[in-house]
């Protein structure tokens, strides 16, 4: 039965292969993200393929661009039945320059350096906005068409840093185990009425925002790139089509006695313990 699936920061690589995935199962696909253009060019290439599509410009931050997208998605659709809150990032000024503290940190002046003491709260606000405040609003926005309906889902996007704190990352993984907590809280809230609530938690894909962190120029594996191969069993990356499975599962009624959890996908990488 074809649903109208709403997908938020759709424009980027992982959140675009899943738009492309569950237009192919014969849902209508609403692609959502503040790029207009990058929602478009999503919802072209799923047209292209005979799937049903549309971009549309969304902030997850400001309601009344949501109610704005909720209205053209209505007038295209009909009533949302699922969403995925796939929607996040991080911010530099929320990141330390090295993983550990170190002494000599106190006195390091070297330009753009930050410690743990240097961590600017507008970075940290700004992805703790993006990743919670951007799973929230449009699930308040969304959620009302789906309230007392059959087969309604909303799947959030966490994190592997929600379980275990990456180093050097401490705004995004804690604002990523705020997503895995309010998956879990909302869940319960929405039990009686119909709408089930999961999430992915990915691992280590490779994206326009850590492609720069995690691998050279010539493709070869930063330090910290070949750290995260090392610590993964199955030694790679994610491609974005190991979310496709996991997320169809997630969002039809295979699923419907399940709610309330937050699916590893990893490669392995939580159950390693490095030695």
């Amino acid at each position: 039965m074809s649903k109208t699936i709403v997908l938020t920061g759709a424009g980027g690589v992982l959140c675009s292969t899943l738009a492309e995935a569950l237009a192919k199962k014969g849902h209508n696909v609403a692609v959502l993200d503040l790029r207009k253009e990058a929602a478009d060019k999503v919802a072209e290439d799923i047209t292209k393929l005979g799937g049903k599509a549309i971009g549309v410009e969304a902030n997850v931050l400001e309601k009344d661009s949501l109610i704005k997208a909720k209205q053209e998605v209505n007038n295209a659709f009909g009533k949302c039945d699922i969403l995925v809150n796939g929607a996040g990032g991080n911010h530099p000024l929320g990141t330390t320059s090295n993983p550990f503290f170190q002494m000599e940190d106190l006195n390091n002046t070297t330009e753009g350096f930050k410690s743990f003491f240097d961590l600017d709260a507008k970075g940290i606000e700004f992805t703790f906005n993006l990743n919670f405040l951007g799973t929230l609003l449009p699930t308040q926005i969304f959620a009302k068409d789906m309230v007392g309906r059959d087969g309604c889902s909303i799947l959030n996007i966490s994190s592997m840093n929600a379980f275990t704190p990456l180093t050097k990352i401490p705004a995004y993984s804690g604002a990523k185990a705020a997503v895995s907590n309010f998956t879990q809280w909302l869940a319960v809230h929405f039990s009686k009425v119909g709408i089930r609530v999961n999430a992915l938690a990915p691992g280590f894909f490779l994206t326009d925002q850590n492609r720069s962190l995690l691998t050279k120029e010539d493709g070869s594996l930063t330090q910290r790139g070949q750290q995260i191969i090392d610590q993964t069993p199955m030694g790679r990356y994610g491609e974005p089509e190991d979310l496709v499975g996991t997320t169809l599962w997630l969002c039809s009624d295979a699923s419907k006695f399940v709610t309330g959890v937050v699916v590893p996908i990893d490669g392995g990488f939580a159950a390693y313990s490095g030695v």
